[in-house]
């Protein structure tokens, strides 16, 4: 019988990556496996903003987090923030199928970024308003998550605490738990 493939399987949350910066030609492929994903009218609802440690955005990214979060995210080389469109310019009018969009595009960046033995850790701790206001972001997106992306680093380079998480274990509900047949009760 088939079983899931590795590339979902094997993607996980981790909270230490290593200093080590992720190549151009890598983040360049991420961003490209995100634009192939489906969207209605080929509208690709999406943008993504990033910094790298290098750029000066990459401390403003942080600045947005909760102190929660800037513990372990500022050891990731690569920070992204996707958007959806909201407003589509497809007659001025609500996009209904924006977030769920936008979700298949950090879908395809994920299984890519497991692909090419990166990690991709996201979140929603952080200050949205602030972020908007920063970053300039038109009414018509909507920001989502912050995701932190770079090789697997040592938990032991963190705090005791948030080292913990790395040991978590990984689970998911049971499929009878979310799949309905007919109505849903």
């Amino acid at each position: 019988m088939d079983k899931i493939h590795n590339l979902i399987t094997d993607r996980w949350s981790p909270v230490a990556f290593d200093e080590r910066e992720v190549e151009y030609e890598k983040i360049h492929l991420l961003f490209e496996a995100a634009k192939w994903a489906p969207s209605s009218r080929n509208a690709q609802p999406w943008r993504f903003i990033f910094a790298t440690r290098e750029m000066s955005d990459y401390k403003v990214f942080l600045d947005f987090m909760t102190e929660t979060n800037q513990v372990w995210a500022s050891t990731a080389p690569l920070l992204v923030m996707p958007l959806a469109q909201i407003i589509s310019t497809y007659k001025n009018r609500p996009n209904r199928l924006a977030y769920y969009e936008v979700g298949m595009a950090v879908g395809n960046l994920l299984v890519q970024a497991t692909a090419m033995g990166l990690m991709v850790h996201q979140m929603s701790g952080y200050d949205v308003e602030r972020a908007k206001e920063t970053l300039v972001i038109p009414t018509r997106y909507e920001p989502m998550s912050i995701m932190a992306i770079g090789y697997k680093g040592k938990p032991a380079s963190l705090p005791s605490d948030v080292a913990a998480w790395e040991q978590r274990d990984r689970s998911r509900l049971e499929i009878s738990r979310f799949l309905v047949q007919g109505k849903c009760k």
